[in-house]
């Protein structure tokens, strides 16, 4: 990387680690200043210990919570992808499947996670179903929209060379819905975390879930705020993961740094 790249880079996330020292600094002064009780609120240099600290296999419990959140990316991704084609090809599909897929998105997740409990038992797949449950809607949706939201003069000019329905799907179609794929996946991205946690919330033995359950009753606020921080810490990989995969796939539709 040259030197005036790393320049640009840095000028390009200055403000977000600008922010995010700013935020700390506020915390600290906070605690410091009004004498807060750890147990309420413990201050960054308290979370900071107790992430490294011996008393909980952290490194157990993370890796999880990440395969967790991992699986359910990957099965919202790629079950969301499939729909969404499967809507786009086809008019009497979408008229089947989207009043479905709408009564499926609006059920409270919560309240779902019990019955995948019982149904599959404790364990990982439960909790990869409901965040995948969480997240696969909106890359139906953008998948959807990418694939018809498309200047026609791109397809009538395949029809022009007499490319048959599912080449011009495939060689036109989709490239043109990767900017809107990759976007909804930034979402699930985020959305995956939310609902592999919600899944250790309901009944789980292991992970950053159960973590922050079994803190909390011990009034271990260290560490439940240690344990808030490793799952951040995996939500912005999978979401770095994502945004390196649209620079790779869909470059032009990338805002670069200047």
């Amino acid at each position: 990387m040259t030197q005036n790249k790393l320049l640009r880079w840095t000028v390009h996330y200055l403000p977000a680690v600008g922010l995010f020292v700013g935020f700390v600094l506020l915390w600290q002064l906070a605690v410091t200043l009004f004498d807060i009780r750890e147990y309420l609120l413990p201050g960054p240099r308290a979370v900071w210990q107790a992430m490294f600290s011996d008393e909980i296999p952290w490194l157990a419990h993370t890796w999880i919570t990440g395969v967790e959140i991992l699986g359910a990316f990957v099965i919202a991704g790629v079950a969301g992808v499939a729909l969404g084609m499967a809507i786009a090809w086809s008019q009497g599909i979408s008229r089947a499947l989207t009043p479905f897929l709408v009564f499926v998105n609006t059920l409270p997740k919560v309240a779902i996670a019990p019955l995948f409990l019982m149904w599959l038992g404790y364990g990982i797949l439960p909790n990869m179903l409901i965040g995948a449950l969480i997240g696969f809607f909106p890359v139906v949706i953008n998948t959807a929209v990418g694939l018809t939201q498309i200047d026609q003069d791109m397809v009538d000019l395949g029809r022009v060379f007499s490319a048959p329905k599912w080449k011009v799907f495939m060689k036109i179609r989709i490239p043109n819905a990767y900017p809107y794929i990759l976007s909804a996946l930034k979402v699930t991205a985020t959305s995956a975390v939310v609902g592999a946690v919600v899944g250790e919330f309901v009944a789980s033995q292991k992970g950053l879930g159960y973590v922050i359950i079994t803190t909390q009753s011990s009034m271990n606020t260290p560490a439940a705020f240690a344990a808030l921080v490793w799952i951040s810490v995996l939500g912005l990989l999978l979401y770095g993961l994502v945004a390196l995969l649209s620079r790779l796939l869909a470059p032009w539709a990338e805002e670069a740094p200047r």
